[in-house]
């Protein structure tokens, strides 16, 4: 029996396909989701803030005389308890009343007014670091003063 020899003719199908393969795509994709879902926990820092315990305290609406404040007005101006102060005075008289304290209590709070420049608060509170504070407290109330005569 004699095979016949087939004849084999190959056609064109027509114009070559435009379409993308998306299925590498969604592989990838896959792949690189669970990269970020595993690696983000670790990325995550954790930043230790020592909390004070927390206290019901009645507080009283006036700052005795002897507490040293520091106020920040809307214009810039630094008060130490009512007295306003010039820039150049503002850190020698700050250091003449922290000297006065006993070492471990000198303490100054500072309260700045909501439109008080940032950059004037952050002077203020480096102005009383340099003047010798060894706390720095910052109070959110504005408090009336009192004056050392009792005003």
């Amino acid at each position: 029996m004699k095979r016949r020899a087939r004849k084999v003719s190959v056609q064109p199908q027509g114009r070559p396909s435009s379409d993308i393969n998306v299925t590498p795509l969604v592989d990838v994709v896959l792949v690189l989701l669970i990269i970020f879902m595993v690696v983000t926990p670790l990325l995550e820092k954790d930043l230790e803030v020592r909390v004070p315990e927390q206290e019901q305290v009645e507080l009283p609406s006036d700052v005795p005389p002897d507490q040293l404040v520091v106020s920040v007005a809307a214009d810039g101006v630094f008060q130490l308890n009512s007295e306003a102060l010039a820039d150049g005075d503002y850190v020698p008289r700050l250091a003449r009343a922290i000297a006065a304290r006993a070492k471990g209590d000198r303490v100054v709070f500072f309260v700045a007014e909501g439109a008080a420049s940032y950059a004037r608060v952050v002077a203020a509170l480096d102005g009383a670091k340099a003047a010798g504070a060894e706390t720095l407290g910052m109070m959110t109330d504005a408090v009336r003063t009192v004056s050392p005569d009792g005003r």
